[in-house]
């Protein structure tokens, strides 16, 4: 069943709980954690390293499975969904920006790019026409068949915002996109990102140790002993 992309509220968790092995008893990363997301918005999500704000990611992306809780995208309740069923559900619903970039060593600017529709299938010429304007619009029209080696690491992160945009999901993750870059290449491409979600009306969760880019988003809230504020 797919979602429904007329939703206003894209992401609800309700009491998601999820706890680690520790050396001597279970560590709780998040503890009864509630969280919501509308159509249009940006959040920040901040915390001292360690706290879990990636965990809280990878759990409302479905790419790890809560130990208590419901996760709720667009009004179905995905938390029982097979893996196979989760993942064909988020490769429509949200695009990733990771911090470590996670292009194809041997795939150039725009290969990378396709990456994304071709996980979703959707492979044409009309697919091929839309990563390439996206390349444009990330400033890339010099690289766009430069091998991902040879590209720096603002470059590198331009062809993962690219990516995440290839399926046109209302939502947009993005997991400390500026950590392996520098001052001025990040906040050029935090500005990049901002920009895009904002001109295309996508959802954003960013999260980010730079209380500057989060005071950008709609909404700023905090990681702290398993619980958001």
């Amino acid at each position: 069943m797919s979602l429904d992309l007329t939703n206003d509220l894209l992401i609800e968790a309700r009491s998601i709980g999820k706890t680690f092995p520790g050396a001597d008893a279970a560590i709780s990363v998040l503890d009864g954690v509630d969280f919501t997301l509308r159509a249009g918005q940006s959040v920040s999500i901040r915390g001292e390293s360690g706290s879990g704000k990636s965990t809280l990611l990878n759990v409302l992306s479905g790419l790890e499975r809560a130990d208590a809780g419901q996760l709720i995208w667009q009004g179905r309740d995905v938390s029982r969904y097979s893996l196979s069923r989760l993942a064909a559900a988020r490769t429509r619903f949200m695009g990733f920006v990771f911090q470590a970039y996670y292009l194809a060593p041997e795939l150039n600017a725009l290969e990378n790019v396709l990456l994304g529709a071709r996980i979703a299938g959707r492979i044409d010429t009309a697919v091929r026409q839309r990563a390439e304007a996206l390349l444009v619009r990330v400033g890339l029209q010099d690289r766009i068949r430069h091998n991902s080696t040879k590209l720096s690491g603002g470059e590198r992160q331009r062809v993962a915002v690219a990516r995440a945009l290839i399926n046109d999901p209302p939502l947009v993750l993005a997991d400390e996109p500026t950590g392996n870059l520098d001052e001025a290449t990040g906040q050029a491409v935090m500005n990049l990102l901002l920009d895009i979600a904002g001109e295309s009306a996508k959802s954003l969760i960013l999260v980010t140790h730079n209380p500057e880019f989060a005071a950008r988003t709609d909404r700023q809230l905090n990681l702290h002993l398993g619980k958001l504020a």
